[in-house]
């Protein structure tokens, strides 16, 4: 794999670790500026719906610039968001910050996504697209739980001040290591948005919006849920979302090994048994160990989605891949953001902090079932003698390339 996969997954380190780590801090945020957890889960839903905006209208201003420059771009914002994060004196303005540094997440993992694909053999673009999500996984194991074990000793301020320093080590990555490609040779706005005439690429965004979402809905209120429910100290909420992270290393591994191969039945497999781990969870989260256990289960098959899901988008898109891309980047963060509020109005309405994990279920059930009208539609709409993307121990036709 090219050495440049390894700028890629730098600046997702940085950006995966300005997502997750909110979740670990969030009481504190909360107790600091003197709002409730439910409240404070804007923050949450704020940073998602920050990269709903951002992921189209950056990408699409991005076609006028090489995609090495628009990386950098993208880093500096993040860096910006991060700082004023750290900085800032009130809710209000906390928000912002995360507003503006969500805006350049999925412009980020939108293009370069096509450009990890882009640096491979056709047969290992999902692989490729894996290594780069790789970065936001071990985020997920070292920048998260050590994100929250210094906001917990040191205050959250000092948790993004790092943070914001890990995007300026992102840039440099960038801009030492990707290569300069010039402009996308596709620089037309209508052709790109040409491809969301195929449904499929609907489809695939609905799929992304309740499947990974489905997670959120759970992950957003960990810490209550862990502290609250299961019975463990705050302190315990590091090593939990260490769990969490291996969890999702394992099943970004996983899941970019067997979209090459096969998929649907990959999609298939890892939604319905998401959505049987999340209603499990509802009990599972009154043991300790049970709890634990189940929590790394959900990182697996949560992130297991990803790469088949974002590599579906591009081959179906695959004339013109980058804006459907990085509006699928959107789509996970929609159904983040969608997942944190519905998960904070069950809890309000006093269901309890476990009850987030049936709005989960709920969501991940309902995408298995899109993932199976997706798959229908494929069978019905190919030409004679058009492999099947994902069908199991075939290629899927290559991309059109940029």
């Amino acid at each position: 794999m090219p050495l440049a996969l390894l700028a890629l997954a730098i600046g997702a380190f940085g950006i995966g670790t300005t997502e997750f780590v909110i979740m670990g801090v969030l009481p504190q945020v909360a107790g600091d500026f003197d709002v409730t957890i439910p409240t404070a889960g804007w923050l949450v839903s704020g940073y998602a719906l920050g990269v709903v905006i951002g992921a189209p209208l950056l990408t699409v201003l991005g076609t006028k610039v090489s995609r090495r420059k628009m990386l950098m771009f993208l880093m500096a914002l993040f860096v910006i968001g991060n700082a004023l994060s750290a900085l800032a004196p009130s809710f209000g303005l906390m928000l912002i910050g995360r507003v503006v540094a969500s805006l350049a997440h999925g412009a980020f993992f939108g293009i370069g996504s096509v450009v990890a694909a882009d640096l491979v053999a056709p047969e290992k673009k999902a692989s490729a697209i894996s290594l780069m999500f790789m970065g936001l996984t071990v985020a997920n194991i070292v920048g998260v739980p050590g994100g929250t074990y210094i906001g917990q000793a040191a205050g959250w301020r000092v948790t993004f001040t790092i943070v914001a320093a890990l995007g300026i080590v992102g840039f440099v990555g960038v801009a030492k290591l990707v290569p300069e490609t010039g402009r996308p040779k596709t620089v037309s706005v209508r052709t790109e948005f040409a491809a969301f005439k195929n449904v499929q690429v609907w489809l695939a965004m609905a799929m992304t919006v309740l499947g990974y979402g489905g997670v959120f809905a759970a992950i957003t209120y960990i810490t209550p849920m862990m502290t609250e429910v299961a019975g463990y100290t705050e302190g315990a909420v590091t090593w939990l979302l260490v769990l969490f992270g291996i969890g999702m290393f394992l099943g970004n591994l996983l899941g970019g090994n067997f979209a090459d191969r096969a998929l649907m039945p990959m999609l298939f497999a890892t939604l319905a048994a998401l959505t049987a781990a999340l209603l499990l969870f509802t009990a599972t989260a009154h043991d300790k160990v049970l709890a634990a256990i189940t929590l790394s289960l959900i990182g697996a098959l949560g992130f297991a989605t990803v790469p088949p899901l974002q590599k579906w988008v591009l081959d179906q898109a695959s004339a013109a891949p980058t804006l459907a891309s990085a509006a699928n980047i959107g789509a996970f963060n929609l159904g983040n953001a969608l997942a944190a509020w519905l998960g904070g109005i069950v809890i309000a309405a006093g269901l309890g902090f476990t009850s987030p994990n049936w709005v989960g279920a709920l969501l991940s059930g309902t995408a298995l079932l899109l993932a199976f009208l997706a798959a229908r539609l494929d069978r019905r709409t190919r030409p004679a003698g058009r492999v099947v993307a994902g069908a199991a121990g075939e290629n899927t036709p290559e991309a059109v390339r940029h």
